[in-house]
């Protein structure tokens, strides 16, 4: 299969420090041959106020969709913030409101192994580890421990008086200063102070326990398909929110729905400096996390921007683009000067924990605000807007559990067609394809670019 793509291109000109960091970036993928190798996961999901700090120097800041996740990252929710965090293998792990987390450790053994210890200092957190690869994850919590190398669903609840363990699927072993407990499937362990812990045969259900269900059910779904990478993160949402396309000279490339001809996928992000790393450049799309991190972005005649995977040795800081753009293209430009979070065109999105009561969906927005798993098929209304140019949709109060594709809301809602006209007003849709429009947006509390 031939490849047409030709020359890359980085977004911007780099500096040696810069340049160099995307080279550290790079290596710290490859192939471990040390304890110390560095790794970067996902915040995949983010609601609400959400709050990161990423040892910048800035303490915490307010997080948003798709930002890198490094060791020593610490995170907390507020009392409407809820966030999910995706592992290269595709597990997953999602924190409640009101809760804190620090990742002590995500790095790779010297066979390659990755490794990854969570300290939740209190709060609820929810894990689905799939156990892939002989992956190792440990969480700790008020002196004890989970530690799994095996597939687990559970949940865990820690506060300076009490901890309780709830496990969904799987066996999960707890260690501690009192011993070990061994809790199975459907059950849970409660510990209190220096008293014995007390096992239930039942779980005690919590509010959130469907937010859980509802982003494990979206995982499986839409991870099931169209996987020719050796990463699984970020895949449930390419699936979502796109679809392949055989391109003569190319092979297959990726598209969002509602790109139109005219929209370019370096629009909506924002720039997050990191310590030892520089600026790395994030999408505002919801399924904006693989095709900036590997492959390359080409342009095709007649069809616009798509994506073509490869380059998996390479975690890259700054997306890859062939050198053929269309006329007028601007890739936003690294910042300098500063280390504050510096926001392009929409910035990254935070969304309401609930769905709006209205979702309209237009040419050129390529996802965007589009919750993920609200609509049960979206390329049935990638058609409709292909046509039309907008579409409005409104939701449904029930689904039936064979539609399939209807997750991700509290109330478990899905939206269904309200309108489509065959002629629509030219205001109604998004058309600007300049890559650094500012925006009255600001993700992260960070300053327009």
């Amino acid at each position: 299969m031939s490849n047409r793509s030709g020359s890359i291109r980085r977004f911007s000109r780099c500096s040696s420090t810069l340049c160099l960091a995307v080279l550290v970036a790079a290596v710290s993928t490859l192939p471990a041959h040390a304890s110390s190798q560095a790794r970067i996961v996902r915040l995949s999901d983010v609601h609400g106020l959400v709050q990161i700090d990423k040892n910048s120097g800035l303490g915490f800041e307010n997080a948003f969709l798709n930002l890198p996740v490094t060791q020593g990252t610490q995170l907390r929710t507020r009392d409407n913030g809820r966030v999910e965090i995706e592992f290269e293998d595709g597990s997953t792990l999602r924190l409640a409101p009101n809760s804190q987390l620090t990742f002590s450790t995500l790095n790779l053994n010297d066979a390659g192994t990755r490794i990854s210890a969570i300290n939740l200092i209190d709060g609820t957190a929810y894990v689905n580890w799939l156990g892939k690869d002989s992956d190792t994850f440990t969480m700790n919590f008020s002196g004890d421990n989970v530690s799994l190398d095996h597939a687990a669903h559970f949940r865990v609840f820690t506060s300076a008086a009490q901890t309780k363990v709830a496990v969904f699927k799987g066996v999960v072993q707890i260690a501690g200063p009192a011993g070990t407990v061994i809790v199975e499937k459907r059950k849970m362990v409660t510990f209190a102070g220096d008293d014995k812990p007390t096992l239930a045969k039942n779980i005690e259900e919590e509010p959130l326990d469907s937010w859980d269900k509802q982003a494990v059910d979206y995982h499986d779904q839409y991870s099931a398909k169209n996987n020719s990478s050796p990463y699984a993160y970020g895949l449930s949402d390419l699936n979502y929110y796109g679809a392949y396309t055989p391109v003569p000279g190319y092979g297959m490339l990726w598209q969002p729905f509602f790109a139109g001809a005219g929209w370019n996928p370096f629009m909506d992000g924002a720039w997050s400096w990191y310590p030892g790393a520089g600026y790395m450049f994030v999408s505002a799309y919801p399924w904006g996390w693989m095709p900036y991190r590997y492959g390359t972005w080409v342009t095709v005649p007649g069809v616009g921007w798509m994506w073509q995977p490869g380059n998996w040795t390479t975690w890259s800081a700054m997306p890859n683009y062939a050198i053929s753009t269309p006329p007028g293209f601007h890739p936003p430009v690294a910042p300098s000067g500063t280390v504050k979070t510096i926001v392009v065109g929409r910035g990254g999105p935070v969304l309401s924990p609930t769905l709006p009561s209205r979702l309209t969906i237009a040419r050129g927005s390529a996802g965007l605000d589009v919750p993920r798993g609200a609509v049960a098929d979206l390329k049935s209304v990638n058609h409709q807007v292909a046509k039309s140019g907008l579409v409005q949709l409104e939701p449904m109060p029930h689904f039936g559990a064979s539609s399939g594709a209807t997750f991700g809301s509290r109330t478990g809602s899905s939206y269904s067609p309200l309108s489509m006209g065959d002629s629509m007003s030219p205001s109604g849709m998004r058309t600007n394809t300049n890559a650094t429009t500012n925006s009255s947006h600001a993700s992260g509390g960070g300053e327009h670019h």
